[in-house]
């Protein structure tokens, strides 16, 4: 068996620096480049984290950082536009027994745990940095980056993101599309009744939301319908996610004083992508959402990103040849689990769009009790 040892990863997302953490604790010599000079280190709101993607983080050796940083709950409520209780439903543990349900981070904050254990794992980082060139033989791959230096690699690992640059230069085609729903969403003080995730179906927008992050903070969202990108220009960021906030109550009247600087505002629109046959071209593989993503409706994108890297991870430290049935092998693994997120998720949009009743709480259901499986 010929095992090969150097690995380029592009992009240092979650699924990029996770699969940094696994391989280079198996002794594999790993460089890691992102794009962005901050290395995002700055970016976003905050995320809702569920079991099944904290028993990645658990794997990675970073449990203990989030725990400490994060704020666990394991439930959600419905209200109406007033703000009263209609129904809670208990959250399923998707992760296991021992641990939470669900956590909301601030993203930021989960980000930098991830980037201090890449700097720890001794890889070899290069940020502002992209590959600019990719060709491939029999034996490796042949790298020229965006600085104007070369590298020589066993394999390369695009987690590039949705408009994945790896993707399209191995020749695959598929192209995010996007659902017809878009999100706003920001950053605020935690109001002490905040101690779970609530929804509200209706009023001005298909959804109203929120999530605490912290004991101080939380991140609020509104989900609506697509408008032009250029509809609402930046700096009424704030003044339009307010409007739509303040058709809603209970805590929101408190949430929406605090929506006031445009550029803590997020506008998003909501994509479904997902990568049919293979997920690699000869000995460059592309794992997250360079190869699956989907609206955050049942807030699994980071899980899957994050279970991509570990199954690749413990396939590639096998001891097994680098080679097509490998890739294969993974790509066999990751389809089910990704294809029942990606579903379900654009689903429960689309029943909003389409203005359905359809079984929203069986669909959840059904999707998370089968992710309880190890992935």
């Amino acid at each position: 068996m010929t095992t090969a040892r150097r690995v380029l990863v592009i992009g240092g997302g979650s699924a990029g620096n996770s699969v940094t953490i696994l391989l280079r604790r198996a002794g594999l010599t790993v460089d890691l480049i992102e794009a962005k000079p901050d290395w995002n280190a700055t970016t976003g709101s905050g995320i809702t984290v569920q079991g099944n993607a904290l028993r990645v983080l658990r794997e990675l050796g970073v449990w203990e950082q989030v725990e400490a940083s994060c704020f666990p709950f394991g439930s959600l409520g419905i209200t109406d536009l007033g703000g009263t209780l209609l129904h809670v439903f208990e959250d399923i543990k998707t992760g296991g027994e021992d641990l939470p349900a669900t956590v909301g981070m601030q993203r930021p904050e989960l980000q930098q745990i991830l980037i201090d254990a890449v700097r720890a794992s001794g890889a070899t980082v290069r940020l502002g940095t992209t590959a600019e060139n990719l060709e491939q033989d029999a034996d490796g791959v042949s790298v020229r980056f965006s600085d104007g230096t070369n590298g020589r690699y066993d394999l390369v690992i695009g987690a590039d993101g949705l408009n994945s640059a790896t993707r399209a230069a191995i020749g695959i085609t598929a192209e995010p599309e996007p659902t017809g729903q878009a999100i706003w969403r920001t950053p605020a003080p935690r109001p002490a009744d905040v101690t779970r995730t609530d929804l509200t179906f209706g009023g001005p927008a298909y959804t109203a939301g929120y999530c605490p992050t912290s004991e101080t903070t939380l991140y609020a969202y509104v989900v609506e319908a697509c408008r032009s990108r250029d509809a609402v220009p930046p700096e009424s960021y704030a003044d339009e996610m307010r409007r739509l906030a303040d058709h809603y109550g209970g805590v929101w009247p408190e949430i929406a004083k605090h929506i006031t600087d445009p550029a803590k505002i997020n506008y998003t629109w909501y994509h479904r992508l997902l990568v049919e046959g293979s997920w690699h071209r000869g000995r460059i593989v592309l794992i997250g959402d360079a190869v699956h993503c989907c609206p955050p409706s049942l807030a699994q994108g980071a899980a899957m990103s994050l279970e991509d890297a570990l199954v690749l991870a413990e396939l590639l430290t096998s001891g097994r040849d680098w080679d097509d049935e490998l890739f294969h092998a993974y790509y066999e693994r990751r389809i089910p689990r990704v294809r029942t997120v990606v579903d379900a998720s654009v689903q429960l949009g689309q029943w909003q769009l389409d203005a359905v009743h359809g079984d929203m709480s069986g669909l959840i259901g059904r999707s998370m009790t089968f992710l309880k499986a190890l992935p």
